[in-house]
């Protein structure tokens, strides 16, 4: 649950509030990226949560992963921005390299594996397919809006 803070009635009413998430594209040499099914919802996302106010995005995204499939990771590039209109989160996506550990599940997953793109188009909603294939093709960092079930237009 997010709690949001403001310094004054006026403020709240008239600047919008968003929460910064962060998520981990974890790419292993044979091309397989590494998924997590969600506990609470059981849909299949890539590893991330909310930034810590005290932590970097990069340092954000290896504790996620660790925190929630058991996978240290070596953060790359920033690959992709995605900001969900309906919830006010906006999504800093990150590629990175496995460096160690095993695949396990936490409190936030009942199942991590290493999938095929194509895989990940089956299993995950296109919001969510799309932040792998984004960090996949090279062009990023990619920017995007959806509100939560379908990319929005760019406009």
């Amino acid at each position: 649950m997010l709690l949001y803070m403001s310094n004054s009635a006026q403020e709240s009413q008239s600047t919008p509030l968003h929460s910064v998430s962060v998520a981990g594209v974890v790419v292993r040499e044979d091309g397989r990226l590494l998924a997590m099914r969600r506990a609470d919802n059981g849909t299949w996302e890539l590893p991330g949560g909310v930034l810590e106010l005290d932590e970097t995005p990069e340092a954000g995204v290896a504790r996620e992963v660790l925190e929630e499939t058991g996978i240290h990771v070596e953060v790359d590039e920033l690959t992709g921005v995605y900001k969900n209109t309906t919830r006010g989160i906006v999504a800093l996506v990150f590629r990175c390299k496995p460096s160690g550990g095993i695949e396990r599940t936490s409190t936030e997953s009942t199942a991590v594996e290493w999938l095929t793109a194509d895989e990940v188009s089956e299993r995950m909603a296109e919001v969510f397919a799309i932040r792998l294939l984004d960090a996949l093709d090279g062009n990023g960092p990619h920017v995007r809006s959806h509100d939560g079930k379908h990319l929005t237009a760019a406009k």
